[in-house]
């Protein structure tokens, strides 16, 4: 994918457009962390307006923010995508994004409606905006591979998201009239399932491949699987709103989905033909094996209400997000860092490893770890929670940290180095 063949300077987002949405992760990121100190185990009472508070800044402020990076790299890379004036509508997106997040997240204290109103225009108006220019370039592409198509049905999903958000708080304030759990369950579906998975899914057909040289997925699964996933969560919503209740069948179908796809993801990787398994490979084993203990725990919701997995679900999903958002994190950042140098002309470009190097990133993976574990053991002894806030803000104070390292190494070569123009102008 990051071959410097089939991309150009020209094609790649300027460096800070990506590194920016990522340093906002990193903090919203130890902001979620800190929350978790304060807040303890009520976290896990999803009645709670705490467990609406540290769920949307994991879900809004974390994994948005480094998806909206990553996608601003990866448009003009897997689907050829170029967005013009990336700074402008990376201006566009994230200050009102920003702003818009911080005050969901007050507004839930006392579900303070002029708070809530605010953050539903800023965050729907900077979010569907960007979700329409990115879905109009992508519906402009003559050759679809199975990852750009994936894309735009995760950004379709991602609209539909903020839609639903605006119309559940227009029910919270007393202005709508429609059936507020059925919003709510749609919400939560075409988040988790219809953005967050399915964008994982479809950048997993093209990255494992490439990262890891492993043999393709079958066709018939990146071909059909995110329209399945959607199709069953748009059904799920249009049955839904006419009273038909199948939420029971829909979730055990999904479930059995994932579980399959991340299972044959898994395989894949063992099939590597690089030996050597570095953090992110793990970082993906972790990401799959935690989405599989997640569906099996969600199947089982789908039987009998029981609190303690359901909270086991969502900690082991969460797990499934993160970690593949660092393993693409430690792909994307040392490479971007390079290539904008190299391709400036600066022969002194630091190379990968000297970015983020090897033995930092597995240092990450076991902080991870620890933090899952940890988690885990607090659905039965509760002090656990406690230590797994502390891992969490070191888990992201280093990824910010990262960053903020990469960036200033960029700016140091730019300062420093000489710069060889290879007679383009300079």
């Amino acid at each position: 994918m990051f071959n410097q063949n089939g991309l150009s300077l020209d094609q790649a987002p300027p460096f800070s457009v990506v590194l920016r949405f990522f340093f906002s992760g990193g903090l919203f990121g130890v902001l979620a962390s800190i929350l978790i100190l304060f807040f303890g185990t009520d976290i896990f009472d999803a009645s709670s307006y705490k467990a609406l508070i540290v769920t949307h800044s994991f879900t809004l402020g974390v994994m948005l923010s480094f998806m909206f990076g990553a996608l601003f790299q990866m448009l003009p890379v897997i689907a050829g995508v170029k967005l013009s004036n990336p700074i402008q509508k990376a201006n566009l997106l994230q200050y009102p994004f920003v702003v818009g997040t911080l005050s969901l997240l007050l507004g839930f204290v006392n579900y303070n409606h002029t708070l809530l109103l605010l953050a539903v225009t800023l965050l729907g108006g900077s979010i569907l905006y960007i979700v329409y220019m990115m879905l109009v370039q992508l519906l402009k592409l003559q050759n679809h591979s199975a990852s750009s198509k994936g894309m735009s049905v995760s950004l379709v999903s991602l609209g539909m998201v903020v839609l639903l958000a605006l119309l559940m708080v227009l029910e919270l304030v007393g202005v709508g009239s429609l059936n507020y759990s059925v919003l709510k369950s749609t919400h939560f579906s075409f988040g988790l399932f219809g953005w967050i998975s399915l964008l994982i899914i479809s950048i997993s057909f093209q990255v494992i491949e490439m990262f890891y040289v492993t043999p393709p997925y079958p066709k018939v699964v990146s071909k059909y699987l995110p329209f399945v996933l959607f199709g069953i969560v748009v059904l799920s919503f249009v049955l839904q709103m006419f009273g038909v209740a199948i939420w029971s069948f829909v979730s055990s179908l999904i479930a059995l989905i994932l579980i399959s796809y991340a299972s044959l993801t898994l395989y894949r990787l063992t099939q590597r033909k690089r030996p050597l398994a570095d953090a992110t490979v793990w970082f993906w084993r972790v990401g799959m094996s935690s989405l599989i203990l997640s569906m099996f725990a969600f199947l089982i919701t789908t039987f009998s209400h029981i609190d303690v997995v359901y909270s086991f679900s969502y900690i082991t999903f969460a797990s499934f997000a993160l970690s593949i958002v660092f393993a693409m994190f430690y792909k994307i950042v040392p490479f971007l860092t390079w290539f904008h140098l190299n391709s400036q002309g600066y022969l002194m470009a630091p190379m990968m490893h000297e970015v983020i190097h090897p033995k930092s990133a597995m240092k990450h993976l076991y902080i991870h770890l620890a933090s899952l574990v940890a988690f885990v053991l607090s659905l039965g002894f509760g002090g656990f929670i406690y230590l797994a806030g502390v891992f969490l803000v070191v888990s992201f104070g280093l990824l910010t940290y990262q960053v903020i390292h990469a960036h200033k190494l960029y700016i140091h070569t730019q300062q420093t180095q000489e710069r060889f123009d290879m007679g383009m102008g300079g």
